[in-house]
């Protein structure tokens, strides 16, 4: 594949191109990819030269602009502000905890596929703070601002879930197992949530759903290659099932005894508020065929993306040999 900067959209292969990838649900369950294919020349190519190709600040195209209500306080604003922070911090706990699946790959296309998830995320992290930044947060009160609306959420959500999955790579080197956690416990759980948050705010902050969209691309390959990783390690070493089984049986015990959904249910009540004073933009638009979004309730949405997050884990599970 060519790295050079001549590149055409023809160049790009259709999962990591902004306009022909598939949605995140979609290209999660149906896409086939695997460290061999997604190592760094791939990304070089597919994504630094492909999905971010004239994205502003890395995380929008120029067009997508930030409509003049999404900087008025209100609850509309108020509900992407937290999302974007919580999410801001959530990647870059991702970000730092992959060092350590870099550290114990035990291939080179492992090592590298790991390397450019670490710098995707790290980019993820980066886009959403820029985002606060464009909905009228200053620079210089980002860290505070992020750990006021933010804050409670990552104790109460994010800490718990890296003291059940940090020790594995940092002090057992359980490389499979830190994949396991991210792929089924991490990422199979919030990838979902990122789906409706691009679809809710496609008309109402298309930026945001452009920084979405570019990073739900990303997602696609970030379970795709873990599940074919795992898919591959436990063709050659069935006698893990049982333990990796016991491991997703602990990690969801743990997600159940979390307040996630009361943290998604506060911010789906601040945007159910926001909305309905935007219903003229909003109009017929659908969140899903059949249902307008202006229609649903937060319970509805809330359920919306828990039900994909459950098909989304099943169909992976199944396919790694793990259901």
């Amino acid at each position: 594949m060519t790295t050079t900067a001549a590149r055409t959209d023809a160049d790009v292969p259709a999962e990591a191109d902004l306009d022909r990838a598939p949605t995140l649900l979609d290209g999660a369950m149906s896409l086939e990819l695997t460290p061999q294919s997604c190592n760094l020349e791939y990304w070089l190519g597919a994504v630094a030269q492909g999905t971010l190709r004239g994205l502003v600040r890395g995380g929008h195209r120029a067009g997508a602009a930030v409509p003049p209500w999404m900087r008025v306080p209100g609850p509309l604003r108020q509900a992407l502000v937290e999302e974007f922070a919580f999410r801001s911090i959530a990647e870059e706990k991702a970000t730092r905890a992959l060092s350590y699946l870099v550290l114990n790959a035990p291939d080179i296309d492992c090592m590298e596929f790991f390397a450019t998830q670490l710098i995707d995320e790290a980019r993820h992290a980066s886009v959403f703070r820029g985002h606060l930044v464009e909905l009228g947060v200053p620079r210089e009160e980002l860290p505070d601002t992020i750990e006021r609306v933010a804050g409670a959420d990552r104790d109460a959500v994010l800490l718990p879930l890296e003291e059940f999955g940090l020790p594995l790579g940092r002090d057992l080197g359980d490389f499979i197992g830190g994949v396991v956690v991210l792929t089924v416990l991490v990422e199979g759980v919030l990838a979902p949530a990122a789906e409706l948050s691009e679809r809710k705010w496609r008309l109402l902050d298309p930026a945001a759903a452009e920084i979405e969209r570019a990073a739900g691309i990303d997602e696609i390959r970030h379970l795709t290659v873990g599940s074919a990783i795992v898919k591959q390690y436990l063709a050659a070493h069935p006698e893990e099932v049982p333990r990796l089984k016991v491991l997703i049986e602990r990690g969801r015990a743990m997600w159940g005894s979390l307040p996630v959904l009361d943290m998604i249910l506060r911010r789906e009540t601040l945007f159910q508020h926001g909305m309905r004073q935007l219903a003229h933009v909003l109009g017929d638009y659908e969140l899903e065929p059949g249902k307008r979004i202006i229609d649903t309730t937060p319970e509805e949405r809330l359920m919306l993306a828990a039900t994909w997050s459950m098909q989304m884990q099943d169909g992976r599970l199944a396919d790694m040999g793990l259901g």
